[in-house]
């Protein structure tokens, strides 16, 4: 079984609605933050090259919810590393309530892609080399397919 990374969050009641619920919107943007959280711990590098030459850009975001959370909450998202082909890799979220009974609230991914700007547009960039080192024990398959650098 691949390591999970974790990122631990509590539902504040200005991410939730009229009903209380936490708003589907939510789930979305903690899916950055446990991004960004896991490449500061796993891969400074990658962040310190993103300036305004290179650019990380989420292709593709999306989450299944399986229950409500609510304020107060306690949620950890446990991530993995799906699929890393040529410039993108996905990253596999699962969203765990860790208050009371723990119980799977809602499942994730986000496709994030590594480009270049040039003056006609973006071009694609391979994933960097120090990421893919960093992201072996995240894997959820062995196999990774497309450019090596």
């Amino acid at each position: 079984m691949p390591d999970v990374f974790e990122y631990r969050h509590v539902v504040t009641l200005e991410e939730t609605n009229q009903l209380g619920n936490v708003y589907f919107a939510h789930f979305l943007r903690w899916q950055g933050h446990c991004r960004e959280l896991f490449l500061r711990r796993t891969a400074p590098e990658v962040l310190d090259s993103l300036d305004h030459e290179h650019a990380l850009v989420t292709v593709r975001a999306a989450c299944d919810y399986l229950d409500e959370l609510v304020a107060f909450d306690e949620v950890t998202l446990r991530m993995r590393v799906g699929e890393v082909v040529q410039n993108r890799m996905t990253l596999l979220f699962e969203y765990w309530r860790t208050s009371g009974a723990e119980a799977l609230m809602a499942r994730g991914e986000q496709q994030v892609a590594w480009l270049r700007r040039t003056p006609s547009g973006f071009e694609p960039l391979p994933v960097p080399q120090t990421l893919l080192r960093a992201i072996d024990a995240y894997l959820a398959e062995p196999v990774r397919t497309g450019w090596r650098n």
